[in-house]
């Protein structure tokens, strides 16, 4: 008697202990990110390796297409967290907005591009460019103003010394190169890698390589969401954080193969390849502090391609590095 007693004790006991682990709050965080790309990498990882469910968080991701698409998602609540290029933090400040965006975690420190000719370039040389016929991207996009931050560089005008052709949809960029009479355009990877692969194009240079160190893509929230959840956005950037640190110390086949669900169209010797040519220029940013050099480069690219705003620009009011260091500190 005295035994099945006991029995029952400690099976409410184990049903207890089960309930109680049941009940524990997982917070639910919708991430928007301005396109599907290899470069976001180590936001993949974060997902698949579980560090977001290791801080008790579920992430919903979703693909916004586009830097105007994604911030309007944010700032209409349509989203939490955007994954986009910082300049439309600027954008969106230089406007008055009374609840901004704030950068908290840097994810990439290069541009992402890659220039690609449809014809091959053994002895190719920026003068090249001259007088040629280039599909551009998105006017005050990050590609397009790092792009021409970098002919500039090499005395080119982008606007004077080529047909600069700017109509085109990001998302479609890759498919009216292939199909119209573009000699250069710009690509990311796994794109740019198909595109060679296939005899379609040609990776001859690095906009990445060629611009320096700059916040590429970065996550943001507004001002209001991060006072109110300043605990999930710590655990947030700390599951970044991991995977930032895991993607540096992991080699690219074994990056490729955890995230190639996100790519199922691309062949997995692409990706690493891909992952690869990102890491060895650094594109990976190693840890999630946006810096203020960065920001300054960041305002350089902007004012020679003559989109930035009047007025100040505020590190300190659209960068919080705080949460960042306290999670690396800890």
């Amino acid at each position: 008697m005295k035994k099945m007693k006991w029995l029952a004790l400690l099976s409410a006991l184990i049903l207890l202990f089960l309930s109680a682990c049941g009940s524990s709050s997982t917070t639910t965080i919708k991430i928007g990110e301005v396109t599907r790309s290899l470069f976001y990498a180590p936001q993949y990882v974060a997902i698949e390796k579980g560090f977001f469910e290791e801080e008790g968080l579920e992430v919903e991701l979703q693909t916004t297409w586009g830097g105007d698409k994604t911030m309007t998602a944010l700032l209409s609540d349509g989203i939490d967290v955007a994954l986009v290029g910082s300049e439309t933090s600027i954008y969106v400040y230089a406007q008055d907005s009374k609840d901004f965006a704030v950068n908290f975690a840097q994810l990439t420190q290069t541009d992402g591009t890659f220039l690609v000719a449809k014809e091959e370039k053994p002895d190719f040389t920026w003068e090249d460019l001259k007088d040629s016929s280039f599909l551009g991207q998105r006017k005050g996009g990050m590609p397009q103003m790092v792009g021409e931050y970098v002919l500039k560089q090499y005395g080119i005008d982008p606007h004077n010394d080529l047909t600069l052709h700017q109509n085109i949809e990001f998302a479609n960029i890759p498919g009216a190169f292939l199909s119209g009479d573009y000699e250069y355009v710009q690509l990311f990877e796994p794109t740019a890698s198909v595109f060679e692969k296939e005899g379609n194009g040609h990776v001859i240079a690095s906009f990445g390589e060629e611009s320096g160190h700059v916040p590429y893509t970065v996550f943001m929230a507004k001002q209001s969401y991060i006072e109110e959840n300043e605990e999930n956005i710590e655990k947030f950037t700390r599951a970044i954080y991991k995977a930032q640190q895991w993607v540096q110390e992991t080699d690219s086949r074994e990056i490729a193969e955890t995230i190639q669900k996100y790519f199922e169209d691309v062949d997995l010797d692409i990706l690493t390849s891909s992952i690869e040519r990102y890491k060895n220029q650094d594109s990976f940013a190693p840890d999630p502090i946006l810096d203020e050099e960065e920001w300054n480069n960041l305002k350089n690219i902007m004012d020679e391609a003559g989109e930035l705003p009047d007025g100040d620009i505020s590190y300190e009011e659209l960068v919080n590095t705080e949460i960042a260091e306290d999670v690396i500190n800890n």
